[in-house]
């Protein structure tokens, strides 16, 4: 098992952030390259291999990321998950858009481009024949949305974010290696065939993206709450409720989530603002119940998230 990596940002001149994010980048996977709009970019990336998997978590503001094909003997597969944020994949002449919870496979040896908003992902780049043995259509499955909100897809998503848990504190133990790459083809295989049977009809996708985008857009009203995403999308309380219960969470819940995630991006990319200001635009009218949110959701203190000790 390899060391777990960690990059940020924080520590580098606006203007060598761009070199430098390129070259943790092409260090991570071969060939990849981001394309930076600016000198207030900002991100954070943490690196492991667990066995066969490959894996980086990265957050960063908004960025482009292509990559040039890698020649290797065996055929490998990527496969990235959308955390937060939402990006556009394209490859050869197939395209696909992401939003929280989805994910989509593609092949490192054909080149591919990403257009990323201000983002979490997490991204495994490991070989195609295990998979392939548990989801023999998986070639045909290649640049096709992966939706998150099926049950599979939600335990494919929890599995992976609690790798990371473990982190450094992972045992040098062998046999959890293969045991987690064995869960790991298992989940994916599951999470893809549950993706091919989608339990909401499209008019249920439009609701929830109406639903997450006002939400998106609100997160700095104070007054945010379910009763007012039911009036901004002229829907009864219970639909907003359902919406968010298909996620497998409830309004109150993804709204905190999402408020402290966004004020994580802040804290790294507004430095010369205060903790407490930052809590306050974002709903917050305590600062030490934001920081006890911001500790539970990140495992992190907000002041050592803005030092660059993220956790593990």
């Amino acid at each position: 098992m390899g060391a777990l990596l960690k990059f940020h940002t924080q520590d580098v001149a606006p203007q060598d952030r761009a070199r430098y994010w390129n070259e943790i980048a092409d260090r991570v996977f071969t060939g990849t390259f981001v394309n930076v709009p600016g000198e207030d970019f900002s991100g954070r990336m943490l690196s492991w291999r667990v066995g066969e998997l490959d894996m980086i978590r990265t957050d960063s503001t908004h960025s482009g990321v292509g990559r040039t094909p890698i020649a290797q003997d065996d055929e490998r597969l990527i496969l990235h998950l959308q955390c937060r944020g939402t990006s556009q994949h394209m490859q050869k002449q197939a395209e696909c858009a992401l939003e929280p919870g989805d994910f989509v496979l593609a092949s490192p040896h054909i080149p591919y481009s990403i257009k990323l908003t201000g983002h979490e992902m997490l991204v495994v780049e490991f070989p195609r024949a295990p998979l392939a043995e548990r989801f023999p259509g998986v070639d045909d499955a290649l640049l096709q949305r992966m939706c998150g909100a099926s049950p599979g897809g939600r335990v494919f998503h929890d599995f992976l974010l609690s790798l990371w848990q473990q982190g450094e504190r992972a045992a040098e133990d062998p046999e959890w290696e293969v045991g987690v790459n064995a869960v790991f083809y298992d989940l994916a295989a599951m999470a893809m065939r549950g993706a091919q049977r989608p339990n909401a009809e499209v008019g249920e996708a439009d609701l929830r993206r109406k639903v997450l985008a006002m939400v998106s857009s609100s997160l700095e009203d104070p007054a945010l709450r379910t009763a007012s995403i039911a009036d901004a999308c002229n829907i009864s309380v219970r639909t907003v409720q359902n919406v968010f219960a298909a996620m497998g969470t409830t309004p109150t819940a993804y709204i905190l989530e999402q408020r402290l995630r966004r004020a994580a991006d802040r804290l790294v990319g507004r430095p010369d603002a205060s903790i407490t200001e930052i809590a306050f635009e974002l709903g917050f009218n305590d600062s030490a119940y934001f920081t006890r949110c911001f500790r539970q959701q990140f495992g992190a203190a907000p002041r050592d998230w803005r030092l660059g000790r993220m956790s593990s």
